[in-house]
């Protein structure tokens, strides 16, 4: 297999094409949920522990929920390994159904312009890679109409690193559509150091966005191979998919 290349089957023939995967951090990429999955994961925890707003104190940006919910339970001094994780989600997910509509949140801007022209043009194949656990993305994701452009992505259920992220959506596709990508050919867009970090380990592309709680020195010092301020000028944004 040529790196970058893919070997697809059509009808009575076979053909090399090229193909990028382009895949989305949600939470200061996408969108922004307006507290929605914060005041869950606090409800959540006030229901089962009766602590009150419980993850103020514990950084959020780029980490995946468990990491999150790990790091909570430590700092209130809470086992978590009597399996009441999974229990724990189901709170969290009831809560983030409840609270989805009750917010200010929004659709980064150019989102809705530069999935759609990815996804009206050949060679390019959109996933996701966040820290969501998968339920909760996507109840995120409908909400604001976005849930149909990806079909595939890595969630923060499959592992707590997200590090380790990027091989895991790579394996989903080869699983699910048959397509092999060559990690050189993956680009990660994201709005946190975390999101720039986790494509380096593998010659991956990363684009970062200024969407989130960082600037664009933010990102550009933590190793971005490209700012955007948002992605608002598609075109141009588009120009550097095209030139990866």
């Amino acid at each position: 297999m040529v790196s970058g290349l893919l070997l697809t089957s059509g009808p009575g023939n076979d053909y090399l094409k090229k193909m990028k995967f382009i895949l989305f951090d949600i939470d200061g990429t996408l969108m922004d949920s307006g507290g929605a999955g914060i005041r869950s994961l606090n409800l959540a925890f006030e229901e089962f522990f009766s602590v009150r707003d419980a993850f103020r104190s514990i950084s959020m940006a780029g980490k995946t929920d468990m990491q999150i919910l790990r790091e909570g339970f430590e700092f209130h001094h809470i086992d978590c390994s009597n399996g009441i994780i999974p229990e724990f989600y189901r709170s969290y997910i009831r809560h983030l159904r409840q609270n989805i509509g009750n917010t200010r949140g929004h659709v980064k801007p150019g989102i809705r312009e530069a999935l759609s022209s990815l996804s009206a043009q050949q060679g390019f194949t959109l996933g996701l890679l966040t820290g969501n656990i998968e339920e909760g993305a996507r109840i995120k994701l409908d909400f604001f109409g976005l849930n149909s452009f990806f079909g595939i992505g890595a969630f923060g259920n499959d592992d707590e690193d997200r590090n380790r992220l990027l091989p895991i959506a790579v394996e989903k596709l080869y699983r699910q559509n048959a397509l092999k990508v060559d990690f050189r050919d993956c680009v990660v867009i994201g709005d946190t150091p975390r999101d720039v970090s986790c494509s380096k380990p593998y010659g991956a592309f990363s684009v970062a966005v200024a969407t989130g709680p960082y600037s664009a020195v933010d990102l550009s010092s933590a190793g971005a191979d490209v700012v955007f301020e948002d992605l608002s000028d598609t075109e141009a944004f588009m120009s550097v998919l095209k030139a990866v």
